[in-house]
């Protein structure tokens, strides 16, 4: 299976092969045919899996293919949750359609809007955006959403999750009805299925993976230790694996923050990256991990999601989510385009419970392991750290 075969064009099958792609993945196979064709799709892949080129190739080519409109109006719109995945799909949309002549920006919170405005005045044609710095400029006249002929939802479920529902809905009205209308979430939860049936037009269902499954490539391994005991454990591992790229998950901002400083004074260079750093802090952070000036980078699960880390080797879990699908979200990191990949998870007695409800979700038993010196607790609780969380999927605040 080539991508020339999947129906695109030359200048994109060009593109794609410049950035060493030459054939395409499950997800791109089973979605990039149904959106030539102009069908709504409603798609669950995991991530790693090259769901980005599966929107954005067919969405370009099908605007490619008429006359760019007088003034250049945002014909093509990709909502995505964070700051981080709209910049990596907007890098995407400008690598692969570099033989094209279309023109695309990307619009976030936490930066001034002042470039952000001056770029869409000149015209667009693809805008990848956060829900509410859209919605902030719509309401201020500065851009208009009246030509969208196709409309994409990237991350659906973790838009859901942070409490997007009311903007979604509301971007919703004031785009054209007519439209073609994507949408793209790693599970087919109850509520995305809610979400589709509203707003997608008999919607052709495609899965890469089946639901909430981890991927093979990925090595799981689960260490039982006091919670007193973490950070040294963590130390450890890195230290004495000579791990060089580390992505560790906190459940906190504070957690992150206190984290890193404890690394810093084991002579381990390491980076926290969360809703409370600025977007340049963030940029900084990634790319000092990328080159390897940073080798821990220690992030909360709203921030991580669209990191762009090709060939990560190494996932700790410092605490485990109290959403379950978040696990698999998380070790996802790693083990991608066909690399292998370790998770670790430091599980306390009081995320026990935590642990059987992932062990549940994913359909296996997790290994366990006690290391000499970091023994758990025998007289810790066992009881949730906050019972009341468990299983629900708190709505969380932009970041």
């Amino acid at each position: 299976m080539s991508f020339k075969s999947l129906g695109l064009t030359e200048s994109l099958v060009k593109a794609v092969n410049h950035q060493g792609y030459d054939t395409p993945t499950s997800i791109q196979v089973k979605s990039i045919p149904p959106v030539l064709e102009g069908k709504d799709v409603l798609a669950s892949a995991q991530t790693g899996t090259g769901k980005t080129a599966g929107f954005t190739l067919p969405l370009l080519q099908l605007l490619s293919q008429k006359q760019p409109l007088r003034k250049r109006p945002v014909r093509a719109l990709i909502l995505t949750p964070t700051r981080e995945l709209a910049a990596q799909v907007h890098q995407n949309v400008k690598d692969y359609g570099k033989f094209l002549d279309l023109r695309s920006t990307v619009i976030f919170g936490g930066v001034s809007q002042k470039s952000q405005v001056s770029t869409l005045r000149n015209g667009v044609d693809v805008l990848i955006a956060t829900p509410g710095r859209l919605i902030d400029l719509n309401n201020q006249g500065l851009l208009s959403l009246k030509h969208i002929e196709i409309l994409v939802l990237d991350e659906a479920d973790r838009m859901l999750d942070m409490g997007f529902l009311r903007d979604i809905k509301k971007i919703m009205g004031l785009i054209p009805k007519q439209r073609q209308t994507l949408l793209f979430s790693a599970t087919f939860s109850k509520d995305i299925r809610k979400l589709a049936n509203e707003f997608l037009n008999n919607p052709v269902s495609v899965e890469s993976t089946p639901e909430n499954t981890t991927v093979e490539a990925i090595k799981q391994k689960a260490y039982r230790v006091a919670k007193a005991k973490k950070t040294d454990l963590l130390i450890k591992l890195i230290s004495e694996g000579d791990w060089e790229q580390v992505l560790v998950f906190t459940r906190t901002k504070h957690g992150a923050n206190k984290l890193v400083k404890k690394l810093e004074a084991a002579k381990i260079g390491a980076a926290p990256i969360h809703g409370n750093k600025s977007q340049t802090a963030r940029t900084k952070a990634l790319a000092g991990f990328k080159n390897g000036s940073i080798k821990v980078l220690v992030a909360t699960d709203i921030a991580s999601r669209g990191l762009d880390i090709p060939l990560l080797p190494h996932v700790v879990n410092f605490e485990l989510p109290n959403v379950s699908e978040d696990y698999v979200h998380r070790i996802g990191r790693t083990g991608r385009a066909g690399a292998s990949g370790l998770a670790i998870s430091l599980v306390s007695a009081d995320e026990t419970v935590f642990l059987r409800d992932i062990e549940k979700l994913i359909g296996e038993k997790i290994p366990k392991e006690v290391l000499e010196g970091f023994e758990p607790d025998p007289n810790a609780s066992t009881k949730p750290f906050n019972p009341q969380q468990r299983r629900q999927k708190s709505r969380r605040k932009s970041k």
